[in-house]
């Protein structure tokens, strides 16, 4: 031991003396500096160690056994192939290359294919919202893409498939198969708006706008709602092959508005030929006619005075106008027999529907009209489209309320209106089994809905 360390203290003295030797400068401005800065509380010091660079290196180096042993590193390399699985939805600037690329799927040939190919073009190309899903070999070869979309009505949704054949080409085909329907469960809080909150918790603009109109009659969805307003909602969906293609009814739901609570819930009677919403202990939420005639749009102009925008006169607005882009579909607000369907003055394209109690509502500046007189409607169907025909300086939607030939503000006739029947007493055991399940299910909703908050 005392050997080695004498050893070790003659090779340093030798090494330091080597240094001194070949660094005279850097040594004594060393000394300088530790001198100068003796009474502070920091100072830098060469270093008077042997320089790495110059000491002996050896290596050692030694075979460690694997782990896996010999059995376990064969069954890799001899590893059947295996198939991959992804899923994406198309976008209206896909080409054949791009979409392939997005889905990690190297196949030249599979490009070529879907480039040249008359029902991909005419079917995914381009097409932007249609559900895909891509099988592939472990070297991420193209085995099979399916494309799925479904119309916005109906039970049915088609299926192009892309496949390789056993020549190694490619053939392709479409399917038509059913609509399975699924169940939904989301919540939501409001912070600035309802459809900024139906957004920020992923349930669809169709949903949205169906849970606006079932409380249309309780909250003003435009002026009433305040931050921190929750909701929840259970609503179907419509899926083909296990994925949702589109959003169906909604089943129940429930709205916070301040400190007061309102709830839903869709129930169609046994035997019944449609069926309609009701309050969870059995009110029937529908009233004679809807509050808009549009789907959850700004009220632009209300029944007042006001400058009119073309005579630049002060006159009143015997009506309410909507504020929506040209396109946006109308609909009657109430059961009723159309009067008149066609171009009147000012109004432009203009739909009259007659109801019951010699009501009549107006329906102006259509951009298109698709009823006709005499034909009879049901409560939210659909007469045309928002457009700006007629004395309009913009796209909406002028509508008008007339009682015995008076002009009456319509917002307040909606609101008024009386509600329809209750749920009918043959039917309440049925009611109240179904209004026990949504209770179960939109106390879920509220739960994921709050821990998805925190």
């Amino acid at each position: 031991m005392t050997n080695g360390l004498t050893t070790a203290g003659l090779l340093l003295l030798s090494q330091l003396k080597q240094t001194i030797q070949q660094h005279p400068k850097r040594i004594t401005a060393a000394v300088a500096t530790l001198l100068l800065t003796a009474g502070g509380g920091a100072f830098a010091v060469a270093s008077l160690a042997p320089d790495p660079a110059e000491l002996p290196v050896n290596i050692v180096s030694q075979v460690v056994p694997s782990l896996a042993g010999e059995a376990q590193l064969s069954a890799l390399v001899d590893m059947p192939p295996f198939a991959l699985y992804r899923s994406d939805t198309s976008r209206s600037s896909d080409t054949a290359e791009s979409l392939l690329q997005r889905m990690g799927i190297a196949d030249p040939a599979a490009a070529a294919f879907l480039r040249g190919n008359a029902l991909v073009r005419d079917q995914l190309l381009g097409r932007a919202g249609r559900a895909l899903s891509a099988e592939t070999t472990d070297d991420h070869r193209l085995t099979r893409l399916t494309a799925r979309w479904a119309p916005a009505e109906g039970d049915e949704f088609q299926r192009l498939v892309v496949e390789r054949t056993k020549d190694g080409g490619f053939a392709s085909r479409i399917e038509t198969a059913k609509l399975t329907v699924g169940t939904r469960l989301a919540g939501g809080v409001i912070r600035s708006s309802l459809f900024a909150a139906t957004d920020e918790a992923r349930i669809p603009d169709a949903v949205a706008v169906q849970l606006a109109d079932v409380f249309s009659g309780s909250i003003d969805f435009s002026r009433a709602l305040r931050k921190n307003d929750r909701f929840s909602v259970v609503y179907e969906t419509l899926e083909a092959d296990g994925e949702p293609l589109r959003s169906g009814r909604l089943l129940s739901a429930e709205f916070q508005n301040g400190d007061k609570s309102y709830d839903a819930i869709w129930f169609q009677p046994p035997g019944a030929a449609k069926g309609s919403y009701y309050t969870l202990d059995g009110r029937s939420m529908r009233r004679a006619y809807l509050t808009s005639p549009v789907e959850f749009s700004r009220v632009s102009s209300g029944f007042a005075m006001r400058m009119h925008p073309i005579h630049k006169t002060w006159r009143a607005h015997l009506g309410t106008d909507f504020a929506a882009p040209t396109g946006t579909a109308v609909r009657t607000v109430g059961d009723g027999v159309v009067d008149f369907a066609g171009v009147q003055n000012g109004y432009g394209n203009v739909v009259y529907v007659k109801h019951a109690n010699e009501h009549v509502t107006v329906y102006a500046h259509l951009s298109r009209i698709d009823v006709r007189k005499g034909e009879t409607l049901e409560q939210g169907q659909k007469i045309g489209a928002v457009g700006a025909t007629g004395w309009a300086t913009g796209p909406h939607l002028h509508f008008e309320f007339r009682v015995a030939g008076e002009h009456r503000d319509p917002m307040t006739i909606a609101q008024q209106s009386e509600a329809a029947q209750p749920v009918p007493a043959a039917a309440r055991q049925a009611f109240n089994r179904l209004a026990a399940g949504m209770r179960v299910q939109l106390s879920s909703a509220a739960q994921i809905m709050q821990a998805s908050a925190e």
